[in-house]
């Protein structure tokens, strides 16, 4: 394993137990394999995390992930011992091949109506990106709360304290990921941004319980975290290893 380092060009082939857990390749600061991690961890399936270097990445990792991106999960005790990519699709093998808990709704219709909505999601993660990424502040931030308003209708209209009901489900899960990193904004942009408490009370009510899920605690940083991280990247020398301390053993969930 890369334990918690981030492997880059030059690297070898980290060198992992032959003991059938998946191998999940990612980033640690990743939205999209955050949402993978989760998913593994919401349903307690051992896996090695193997961190990749996104800027130089080792020249094995096409062997994962084609594209040479992250997620990809390889799967070591299948026929061919073939790799996913794609965080979606890859959540939702994991909920079908590892049915406990059972994340995506059982009913074909609320299944594909949750889907549905986990696309609608990316109207918030465009305009995000403009603030995190670029800081463009005026116009992204009216963008986020239009779309998020979406999802505060849609958690109003259930009466449920999660969109999956009394538990987080697969919906809340691929959501989050960019509600953690939305806690960076007050220190990129200095206390311009806190969400309208009455406008958002529901989401603002889930964003509090999902910080209390298990799965949520095991990958969770603080928004102070993916702020510095964001302003490394920001200028143009994204730190990865920021975490990583060469005198302690990195813990892996």
């Amino acid at each position: 394993m890369s334990g918690g380092k981030h492997l880059a060009t030059g690297s070898p082939k980290p060198e992992i137990p032959n003991d059938g857990k998946l191998r999940l390749y990612s980033m640690r600061f990743c939205p999209y394999a955050h949402r993978v991690h989760l998913v593994l961890d919401a349903k307690k399936i051992p896996y090695h995390s193997i961190f990749i270097n996104l800027n130089d990445k080792p020249e094995w990792l096409t062997e994962y992930s084609p594209l040479g991106k992250v997620p990809a999960l390889h799967l070591v005790k299948e026929e061919g011992k073939p790799a996913l990519i794609e965080s979606l699709v890859i959540a939702e093998y994991l909920d079908e091949r590892y049915p406990e808990p059972k994340l995506f709704p059982s009913d074909p219709l609320k299944k594909a109506q949750d889907k549905i909505l986990i696309e609608r999601f990316n109207a918030v993660i465009g305009p995000m990106y403009k603030i995190f990424v670029n800081n463009e502040v005026p116009g992204a931030i009216t963008d986020v709360s239009t779309g998020l308003d979406i999802f505060e209708k849609e958690l109003r209209a259930r009466g449920t304290p999660f969109f999956g009901g009394d538990k987080p489900g697969m919906l809340d899960y691929m959501i989050w990921p960019w509600c953690e990193r939305s806690a960076m904004l007050k220190y990129l942009l200095g206390d311009k941004y806190e969400m309208d408490k009455e406008r958002f009370e529901k989401l603002l009510k889930w964003r509090d319980l999902m910080g209390e899920d298990e799965a949520v605690k095991c990958f969770y940083l603080d928004g102070e975290t993916h702020a510095k991280f964001m302003k490394t990247r920001r200028e143009g020398k994204p730190n990865y290893d920021m975490l990583v301390n060469p005198s302690k053993r990195q813990r892996i969930c």
